[in-house]
């Protein structure tokens, strides 16, 4: 069955809603990094998700698919999806400010765009996608403004470090195609994929970081560790394969641009922060770039422009 290139109503519901839950693991992270390093904070947020989402499947009387197969794209899909992109970005704001992480991850789409082109046949790359990746990102990166881009924080290896990640993402959102056509489900795609990368970090971990030497988290972290594990990975998982099975990997990758907008939005609505001209003219730029993606709003003003007088 071949992808959708326009998204429906639920599917834009879901995109956003994704959003909201990624958009707030950059300040679980935030919280979580002055105390904890790296790998020990991707295995804890990767084994919360995993036991989460194992005990739901138990709940619901579901078991996990035993084929050698599955179980290879399960952990292929878990170091592109998770290890090596979690890791990076952890890595990339121990060095960086998350406004500045927040727009490199926002390359997801430009190069998602790229790998589905050359990587599969019925996600082309098309006039309308590139330029609405272009505009979308010009959004991002004025809606943050141009204050991420200095002060101290920043570091070559950390700018690096995001776009790797955003590079991962973009070959997940492509690999995880398979589990459709292995007719396995997103519950349990999120749930193997994610059990998968906690068996390959663990070992790590203990041989990186050697976490019994490393003083008690605070409260505040372990609820930061809570939200990021539960919210923003198992939670999250479960939206992003229900949409990629559908929408496939290059609408899926536009969740990166409504992170940063997620995070003003409720930034202003709970902290009642300012929003200022340059947030409002962001949005209305990615606004553009995803009608220019999903091509609806372009083909009716070619059709309006063809029927109009001369």
């Amino acid at each position: 069955m071949a992808i959708q290139k326009q998204m429906d109503a639920g599917e834009w519901g879901m995109l956003v809603a994704l959003s909201l839950l990624w958009g707030g693991s950059f300040f679980f992270i935030g919280i979580a990094v002055k105390e904890l390093p790296p790998v020990t904070i991707v295995t804890l947020r990767v084994s919360m998700a995993a036991l989460a989402l194992l005990i739901v499947c138990r709940i619901m009387g579901l078991h996990l698919p035993r084929q050698w197969a599955v179980w290879r794209a399960f952990f292929g899909m878990g170091l592109l999806n998770n290890i090596i992109p979690f890791c990076l970005i952890v890595w990339g704001q121990t060095h960086i400010a998350s406004g500045l992480a927040s727009i490199l991850n926002a390359t997801t789409p430009l190069f998602t765009v790229i790998v589905a082109h050359f990587l599969t046949a019925d996600e082309k790359m098309t006039g309308n996608k590139l330029a609405g990746v272009l505009i979308g990102f010009v959004g991002v990166a004025t809606m943050i403004g141009p204050a991420a881009f200095g002060g101290a924080v920043s570091s070559l290896w950390g700018q690096i470090a995001i776009l790797g990640a955003a590079i991962s993402y973009s070959f997940a959102g492509i690999f995880g195609r398979r589990f459709k056509a292995m007719g396995v489900p997103p519950l349990m795609t999120a749930t193997g994929q994610i059990s998968s990368s906690t068996l390959m970090l663990i070992p790590a971990a203990l041989l990186i970081d050697k976490p019994w030497t490393l003083a008690m988290p605070s409260l505040g972290t372990w609820g930061a560790l809570i939200g990021i594990a539960l919210l923003s990975t198992a939670l999250a998982y479960l939206i992003f394969f229900r949409i990629l099975a559908t929408a496939g990997a290059t609408n899926l990758a536009l969740v990166t641009f409504l992170i940063p907008v997620s995070a003003i939005l409720l930034g202003s609505l709970i902290l009642g922060e300012q929003l200022e001209i340059k947030h409002f003219a962001g949005m209305a730029m990615i606004a553009a770039g995803l009608a220019a993606i999903d091509g609806r709003l372009p083909a009716k003003l070619r059709n309006f422009l063809r029927k109009a007088p001369a």
